[in-house]
This record gives structure tokens, C-alpha cells and sequence, in this order.
């Protein structure tokens, strides 16, 4: 690897995030504009230190390595969500839910069921993209805004995926600190705990409503559904199918694959007429709703794989950028310093959850932003006498759950895309994924929580 100075390294990043921040924030441009220059500046910045074109190739295909997984799942779940709109789960799921559902405590309702929903199945991705785009269509059609009900969507969904040991990232964390992953969960509750508590009070302050569509509407929304969908109980197969194939381990391409095979059969049972053209036309382009009804319309004309493609180009783009980054040696010159550096136990904490959050900003890949603090961290962590717990739960807290916020995150593009709605919209009410990486440097400084390493350990 060539040497780099700490200095000049550290004034790219900042560069470069800046200008990325700026251009989304400020000009409200397309991430894409300011990942593609944000891109051609680091190569310049590559060939004037000397790196050869194969060398910034590779780092560009390692970097888009890491996300094809992720992206197949996209394409998928666009699949998926416009067969489930033409088969009816989804308009099934909102019926019950006007039906159910007391509007005075809708959103703090959607992020408990979202919390618990996200927790059995431990996906974010499946939670946002199923049960959640009902929530959506029900509290946009109640007067809530898309932002809010969407926060309360994400909040839960990101518990969930926290909390469960059928997660990805729950399980990548622990792996990464060395620990037990059931112990790596209990410990995480020392700040999930309270960040539900107060995600759930703050939800329902915000989610009283005054001005909310009254009975009369919401019934009128409802006949509206059950006039244009098949609403039935055959909805609930396909989302029972997920549980189970969740809880047996199996992988999201084949559930994905097999859902919607299921879902396909479902429509052409409630709807015998129709083609093989059509099926593959919601596929490729998505559902279009023609109920006549703009608000119900609006909420039910989604999916489909080109409903992905803008998403994949952003990731592509992002991933690429990270892929330079760990390529050219930027980030392990910027991390190696301050993790051999002495710190107090608060100092350590807050030092490695702005480290998760930079890599989570810097690369938008949740995967990594675990992955690098947790080794360039665990020596520091061991030497002041914490546990590995103490890092497993700042990756999880900090890593995993922001990846969500980013704009140009794996997360947050997928879903923005699935949900309509874009991440700084939703990120103001995404209350839970605002206050886990708070309380869990809070900790740090006031020792609440805080693993120290059994003696035999030290």
C-alpha cells in the first residue's frame, strides 16, 4: 500500500463529503450528480499518487462486489410489491387496518407492529417493503404526512432487524466483536430499551392529528379498495409464508423467488382472466391503479424492476466510491491513528460510533460500517479492560441502524424507492434511528451498561 499522510487524507474525506452533503442538502440535486464527481475526483486524486488504472478498477469492482446481493434483493421486492398490489395482500392489509386501527394511536401503532413484525422475520428490507407500504397507503388516506408515517415505518422496522437473531447485521455485529450472539442482543438493551420507550412516546405526540380524515372518509377509501382488489383471507398465505421462511433460516433470493411464484398463482386464482402479458408487465413496470380515486391511485401505483433501477444506479455509484476509498488506503490512514490513540471509555465509545457513522456516510454500505471500526477497534477496547460487548453494541447502534439516514446508504435508497417517500423526509421522525447512536455514546460517559472484561480476560 502507498503511504499516505493522515493529513491529506482526512481533508479528502471532508472534501469530499462536503460536496456530496452540499449538492443533496443545499441544491437538492440527484445523489447521482455528486457520487459521479465525487468519483472522478478521487481518480485524479488516484493517478496523481501514482496508482495505476487496474489498481482503480479494482478497488471500483471490489467496492460493487459487496452490493449484488443487496441489489438482486431490490429487483425482487420490486417485483414483489407489484404482485402483491394485483393479488390484493396489500390492499387486504390496508382494509383490515382501516378496520382496526384506532387513527388517535395509528402511528405509534405502526411502529409497535412494524417493531414486532421486523423482529419475527429479522428484515428491515421485507418489513418496509410488505406490511409497511400498507401502513403507508393507510396513514397518508387518514391525513398524516408521508414523512411521519414513514419514520414510524422505519423506526420499527430497524428495531426489528436490531433485535432479531435472524438478522444480518445482529449477527455480523457479534461476529465482529468475537461475542455470543444472544448475549450481544440482551446487551443490546440497554439502549433499545429506552430509544423504544421514547420512539413511542414522541410518535404518539406527533401522531395526534387533528385535522385526519373522518369515519366517512376512511370508509369511503375503504369501499373504494374493496370495489377495485380481491380482499380476502387468501392475502395472509404469502405473508405467512415469510414468517416461515424466515424462522427456517432460508435465504431472501429463494423466499423472494418463491413469494412471488405463490403471490402469481394467488392473482391468477382471484383473477382468472388475466394474462401472462399482464403479470409480466407488473413485473417489469409495476402496478397501475385505475380506480378512479386519486388518493388511493396515488398510493397503489408502485413496483415493479424498473422501480429499482434508480436505486441500483445510486448504489452502484455509492459502492464504487467506497471501493476507491478502501482501495487508495484513505480510510485505514484516517482510522489507524485514532484507534492506537489514548482515550477515557467515553472518548473510545463516541470515537468509534462517529467512525461508524463516517464510513456509513462515506460509503453507504451498513456491512462495512460494522466491519472497519470493529478491527481497527478491538485491540483499543480489550487494552482499557471492556468487554467485546461494549464494541458489539456501538457497531449495532451506530453502524447498523444509521445506514437508514444515509441518502446514498444501501438502506436508505431502498427505502426511499419502495416507500415513495425520500430519506431527509423521512429522517426527522425516524425517531429510534436518531437515538440509538445518542444514548449508546451517552453510556459510554456515564458508565451505564458498560462491559468490562472478566479477569481472566485482561
Amino acid at each position: 500500500m502507498k503511504k499516505l499522510s493522515i493529513r491529506e487524507s482526512f481533508a479528502l474525506l471532508i472534501l469530499l463529503l462536503m460536496m456530496i452533503g452540499v449538492s443533496i442538502i443545499k441544491f437538492k440535486l440527484d445523489p447521482q450528480t455528486p457520487l459521479l464527481l465525487a468519483i472522478m475526483l478521487l481518480i485524479f486524486w488516484g493517478r496523481f499518487h501514482k496508482y495505476s488504472w487496474d489498481e482503480i478498477h479494482d478497488g471500483i469492482k471490489k467496492g460493487v462486489k459487496t452490493g449484488i446481493i443487496p441489489m438482486i434483493i431490490f429487483i425482487l421486492i420490486g417485483a414483489l410489491i407489484s404482485i402483491w398490489i394485483a393479488a390484493g395482500i396489500i390492499p387486504s392489509m390496508m382494509v383490515i387496518g382501516f378496520k382496526l386501527l384506532n387513527p388517535s394511536f395509528f402511528i405509534p401503532s405502526v411502529f409497535l407492529i412494524c417493531a414486532v413484525v421486523g423482529t419475527s422475520i429479522g428484515s428491515a428490507f421485507t418489513t418496509v417493503s410488505t406490511i409497511g407500504l400498507a401502513f403507508l397507503g393507510m396513514g397518508t388516506a387518514m391525513g398524516f404526512t408521508p414523512g411521519l408515517v414513514a419514520g414510524a415505518i422505519v423506526s420499527g422496522s430497524v428495531f426489528g432487524d436490531k433485535m432479531s437473531p435472524l438478522s444480518d447485521s445482529t449477527n455480523l455485529s457479534a461476529a465482529v466483536a468475537e461475542v455470543d450472539l444472544f448475549r450481544h442482543i440482551k446487551n443490546l438493551m440497554w439502549t433499545t430499551i429506552p430509544s423504544l420507550i421514547l420512539s413511542t412516546l414522541l410518535f404518539l405526540f406527533f401522531g395526534m392529528n387533528k385535522e385526519l380524515a373522518t369515519t366517512n372518509q376512511v370508509a369511503g377509501l375503504t369501499k373504494v379498495i374493496e370495489s377495485n382488489f380481491q380482499v380476502n383471507w387468501l392475502a395472509a398465505i404469502p405473508i405467512i409464508f415469510i414468517f416461515i421462511f424466515s424462522w427456517k433460516r432460508i435465504p431472501a433470493i429463494p423466499t423472494l423467488l418463491i413469494n412471488i411464484a405463490l403471490s402469481i398463482g394467488l392473482l391468477k386464482f382471484n383473477s382468472p382472466t388475466v394474462t401472462l402479458s399482464q403479470i409480466s408487465s407488473y413485473i417489469q413496470e409495476g402496478y397501475v391503479s385505475t380506480t378512479g380515486n386519486e388518493i388511493i391511485d396515488a398510493l397503489l401505483s408502485r413496483g415493479g424492476v424498473q422501480s429499482m433501477m434508480w436505486s441500483i444506479s445510486l448504489i452502484i455509484l455509492a459502492l464504487a466510491l467506497g471501493g476507491l476509498l478502501m482501495e487508495f488506503n484513505i480510510i485505514d490512514t484516517v482510522m489507524s491513528p485514532i484507534s492506537n490513540a489514548r482515550m477515557s471509555v467515553g472518548n473510545l465509545i463516541l470515537v468509534t460510533a462517529l467512525s461508524a457513522i463516517g464510513v456509513n456516510a462515506l460509503v453507504g454500505e451498513q456491512y462495512l460500517a460494522i466491519v472497519l471500526p470493529g478491527n481497527a477497534f478491538k485491540k483499543t477496547y480489550k487494552q482499557m479492560g471492556l468487554s467485546p460487548l461494549a464494541l458489539s453494541r456501538v457497531l449495532e447502534d451506530a453502524g447498523a441502524v444509521i445506514n437508514s439516514m444515509i441518502p446514498w446508504g444501501v438502506s436508505g435508497v431502498f427505502i426511499s424507492t419502495a416507500l415513495g417517500v425520500p430519506t431527509l423526509t423521512y429522517l426527522p421522525y425516524a425517531f429510534f434511528c436518531l437515538l440509538c447512536p445518542v444514548l449508546t455514546v451517552i453510556s459510554g460517559f456515564t458508565n451505564i451498561g458498560i462491559k468490562k472484561l472478566e479477569p481472566t480476560k485482561l
